[in-house]
């Protein structure tokens, strides 16, 4: 890896985050009430995730983002819906996501699961008053966001030639 090449992946990261971070903020805002740092934080956080060294690895990792952020948020939503937060019932949320996950043959995608229902569940438990479904969908929005910010700026900005 040249310096320029170690100058590329950073720059590519750090300006995904500011651009997302901008987009999540802005987008969650026009929801009052459902904290817009936390839409740009959780944007931001998936730039980051998502973005890759090249443009194959990050289509790759854009698609376990997408999918394992709407198991999450489908998963909390419904847990938040018929209960009050708690963290065993967090705890638990999360056993039930990553297990379903496996169950459906996307293992890989657990994690990022996992994650999602801890964001849903913690951020819902800020402001009770929160619908469960809105708060889950605007973070699985944020998700995606992010996601797609990080599959542009790939896809934008000059970087080595790929081999498949």
């Amino acid at each position: 890896m040249n310096s320029t090449e170690r100058l590329r992946i950073p720059a590519e990261i750090a300006l995904a985050a500011l651009v997302a971070y901008v987009l999540g903020f802005w987008f969650t805002s026009l929801f009052p009430g459902y904290l817009p740092k936390i839409g740009g934080l959780w944007s931001a956080i998936s730039a980051i995730v998502v973005t890759q060294s090249t443009r194959k690895e990050t289509t790759s990792s854009a698609s376990l983002r997408i999918l394992g952020s709407a198991i999450g948020a489908i998963t909390s939503a419904i847990y938040l819906t018929l209960l009050p937060f708690h963290p065993l019932g967090m705890a638990l949320a999360i056993f039930a996501t990553v297990l379903l996950c496996a169950v459906v043959n996307i293992p890989s995608h657990g994690r990022l699961a996992a994650i999602t229902v801890i964001v849903v569940m913690v951020t819902g438990s800020l402001d009770p008053k929160l619908s469960p479904g809105l708060n889950a969908l605007l973070r699985f929005v944020e998700s995606c966001i992010g996601t797609g910010v990080a599959m542009l700026g790939v896809r934008l900005w000059p970087g080595p030639v790929e081999k498949d």
